[in-house]
């Protein structure tokens, strides 16, 4: 079977909700990172056989295929074709696996990888809100309700479930928020998401900047700040301090085949090891990742200590603590340029954004292998394990 390699990836800095890019329309957002992708790689981008875009609230300004309209109105060849999908939150790490399925069989050579999410302007969960409004219907058949009666499937519920299940403590939470934010602090001051960020032109009161670095890291952060803010639900231990920030941003990836590389002098980062998707609990829907990864490193013969970096999508703060608990993974190797409750979440577009990051940790610590996986709607997950070269 042919090899797929990642030459690059890149990502817009995160914008909160209402920030900094909530004056840039989705569409632009993702011509953005193409444009970065055509700029920093010397390859005719003709050759590039297709673009695959992850977006879940495909609704509003992101709709008609977000990732066709983003290829036309960036520099990259109207001859290009785009698809956009939706596999919940791992919906551009789905669009990276997809390319690799697209290299390893040999039907394509060159394919951009990518997502984009504007959750200022699509607000999550408003594509299912406004048709109900409208009295268009309701996401669940009669059948799905027949299956599970009267559950409403719930993310941050499942949040809950998971750290009852795994006997975690709102002070665990806490801590791991913290640490979010420092983490990402120090990666933004050590300069290590320089390769990985795109600039993007934002008007401000201020006149016109570039926007360059993540505006969710609090970056004087402290526990007793965090501890104190509101639990969401009473009983509960979640709050939106141990959540990830919602987010507006773009991502993307070139994946290639061996010829590729040959034929446009192109440098691969990474090899990709081994792609994989799962699906588990609806209910509890969180959970997956966990198992997933145990499959994964089962299939790709590894063990959790050969992977040297994991990116293990930080919806929650219980998330990625279950994660490390079940696998018995290496706390100093999970997330460590900070993750989405820092640097934030916008959602179709984290899993092009983790790979980003993943890369730029490998680099950074001279790691080889790097394992990354997201907790998914519908209680599924992927798992993508890469090799840097």
């Amino acid at each position: 079977m042919a090899t797929a390699y990642i030459v690059d990836a890149v990502r817009t800095a995160g914008g909160k909700r209402g920030g900094r890019l909530a004056g840039v329309h989705p569409v632009d957002l993702g011509a953005a990172v193409f444009d970065a992708i055509a700029d920093r790689n010397d390859f005719d981008t003709k050759a590039i056989d297709d673009v695959i875009t992850g977006c879940v609230s495909q609704g509003g300004q992101q709709t008609m295929d977000v990732g066709r309209n983003a290829v036309l109105a960036s520099k990259l060849p109207d001859s290009i074709p785009a698809v956009t999908i939706d596999r919940q939150c791992g919906s551009s790490q789905q669009a990276i696996q997809f390319a690799a399925q697209a290299v390893m069989s040999g039907t394509q050579d060159i394919v951009l990888a990518s997502g984009i999410e504007s959750m200022t302007r699509v607000p999550m969960g408003s594509v299912a809100t406004l048709f109900m409004k409208e009295g268009l219907g309701h996401y669940k058949s009669e059948r799905l309700e027949e299956k599970y009666p009267g559950i409403m499937f719930s993310q941050f519920m499942g949040a809950e479930m998971i750290v009852k299940k795994y006997g975690l403590t709102k002070d665990d939470l806490d801590a791991y928020a913290l640490e979010s934010h420092r983490r990402g602090k120090a990666a933004t001051e050590a300069g290590h998401f320089q390769r990985e960020i795109v600039g993007v032109e934002i008007d401000t009161p201020e006149g016109r900047q570039t926007h360059l670095v993540d505006e969710g890291i609090r970056f004087d952060a402290t526990l007793e700040g965090i501890a104190g803010v509101k639990i969401l639900q009473e009983g509960g231990s979640i709050t939106a301090a141990t959540s990830s920030q919602i987010c507006d941003g773009a991502s993307a990836a070139l994946v290639v085949s061996e010829q590729a590389l040959k034929d446009h002098g192109l440098t691969p980062r990474a090899r990709i090891h081994h792609i994989s998707v799962t699906a588990g609990d609806p209910i509890i829907m969180l959970e997956e990742p966990l198992f997933a990864t145990e499959r994964a490193l089962k299939k790709a013969g590894m063990k959790i200590g050969d992977i040297d970096a994991y990116e293990v999508n930080e919806a929650f703060a219980p998330v990625p603590l279950a994660w490390l608990q079940y696998l018995g993974g290496d706390h100093a190797r999970l997330n460590q340029h900070g993750g989405a409750i820092a640097l934030g979440h916008p959602l179709g577009a984290s899993g092009t954004k983790l790979m980003a990051t993943l890369l730029g940790v490998l680099d950074a610590t001279g790691g080889k292998y790097g394992l990354q996986t997201m907790c998914e709607g519908g209680g599924q997950a992927n798992v993508t394990i890469i090799e840097r070269l």
